[in-house]
């Protein structure tokens, strides 16, 4: 017997672990070139993490951006189709991640974002902690996920496994941050 997750208690859509989903639902943005983005305040059992990740850094306040762009092939698969994927949509990403990161931390406000390859932080490398972009997104928008050989795979309620998860961070306030992203909308389009 299966319940949809609208029909299950707000613990159990998180199995074993048992964190509380937020209140309200979550807004779901989208760049102008379809990447989704959402802003969550930080859970607390999210922030343990990120004080290991961000050695030195207060993570109160913190924002935690997820991102998804959808991909032209299911990322699961090999071959240098999916590879040549995986790098286009990195970049991507990567390009606007930095814009909008530089952009915030010039203006005063801690900001960051993971390599998606390596689940590093890119601006702060004070460390080796990884970051895993597939429970975030587990934990942050309530996402399923599947095993793929060894590896736990994010299913998008729209893209299934043709998605490419990235994050980033920042102290800055939402309507700060908001602007950042126009910024970089402007200047990347």
């Amino acid at each position: 017997f299966f319940s949809p997750p609208w029909q299950l208690p707000r613990w159990r859509i998180f199995g074993y672990c048992s964190l509380p989903m937020a209140a309200h639902s979550v807004d779901v943005a989208t760049t102008l070139w379809g990447m989704e983005y959402s802003i969550h305040e930080c859970p607390k059992k999210h922030a343990e993490n990120l004080v290991t990740l961000f050695p030195g850094v207060d993570v109160s306040n913190m924002l935690v951006i997820p991102t998804c762009q959808n991909s032209d092939v299911d990322l699961v698969r090999t071959g240098e189709p999916i590879e040549q994927e995986k790098d286009r949509l990195l970049e991507r990403f990567m390009k606007w991640a930095q814009f909008v990161c530089d952009k915030l931390n010039k203006e005063g406000h801690f900001s960051d974002y993971i390599d998606p390859c390596s689940g590093l932080p890119m601006v702060n490398k004070n460390n080796q902690c990884v970051y895993g972009e597939v429970d975030a997104l587990s934990t942050l928008l309530g996402y399923k996920t599947t095993n793929s050989g060894c590896c736990k795979v994010i299913l998008h309620p729209k893209w299934g496994t043709s998605v490419y998860p990235a994050s980033m961070f920042t102290k800055a306030p939402k309507d700060v941050f908001l602007a950042a992203v126009k910024s970089a909308e402007d200047a990347l389009a």
